[in-house]
């Protein structure tokens, strides 16, 4: 399996390294572009699963990402370890400015205030976080006398959710399809370099056996009597 681990991480690593990778988020990249080039799919499929994984990255479905991104391969016919290795285009460097560019994108084209970069940095947690606790406390609400309050949760939909789901679409397309018409050259080229090499390796292994049949055939002819 591609994505199994032999050693199991404890949690803290987990949550740690998703912050800041072993050997950092270049060794990181690289991995995951080796990863992509070794797929055993054709090119096109391989790119439209990059596609749908960057694709997804510009969503706001934060934790869902991988099952978005497998979906959306499915309906593509893509590759679907390629899109979930495409959703490492949303990373801890990289979510703030999509973040940014997709809820403006979003309010302008709700035709609403199109609030600044440092608007949207500093009030997307806050929101994230006021719409986590009210669902958190509505849950609880079903369970015992506490009263249920949406408030946080109707700011978040109408003023992060909404805006970021159509808002989106639009960087998430251009990002996808770019990473797809980038991708598919070089998948293409290292797939045939790599099945050149395979050929090579192959045919010296034909020729050393033949090489070895060839001298055993001599020493038993040298072997026999006149």
């Amino acid at each position: 399996m591609i994505f199994r681990r032999r050693d199991k991480r404890p949690w803290w690593r987990v949550v740690t390294q998703s912050v800041w990778p072993r050997g950092g988020w270049g060794r990181a990249f690289t991995y995951v572009k080796h990863r992509l080039h070794r797929l055993p799919d054709p090119p096109e499929r391989i790119a439209r699963g990059i596609f749908a994984g960057v694709f997804t990255t510009f969503t706001p479905f934060y934790g869902l990402h991988f099952v978005v991104a497998g979906t959306l391969a499915y309906i593509f016919r893509g590759n679907i370890p390629a899109a979930l290795l495409g959703t490492f285009f949303g990373n801890p460097l990289t979510y703030v400015p999509i973040g940014v560019v997709s809820l403006q994108t979003g309010h302008a084209i709700l035709g609403r205030r199109t609030p600044g970069e440092e608007e949207i940095s500093r009030s997307l947690g806050g929101k994230f976080l006021d719409a986590g606790d009210d669902l958190k406390n509505n849950v609880l609400a079903i369970f015992t006398d506490r009263k249920a309050d949406w408030h946080g949760l109707g700011i978040f939909y109408d003023e992060v959710f909404l805006p970021y789901l159509v808002g989106g679409i639009i960087p998430g397309v251009v990002a996808g399809l770019a990473c797809y018409y980038l991708s598919l050259p070089v998948i293409a080229a290292y797939q045939k370099r790599r099945r050149g090499a395979l050929a090579a390796k192959w045919e010296m292994i034909k020729q050393n056996r033949l090489a070895r049949e060839k001298q055993e055939r001599d020493a038993d002819d040298e072997g026999k009597p006149d």
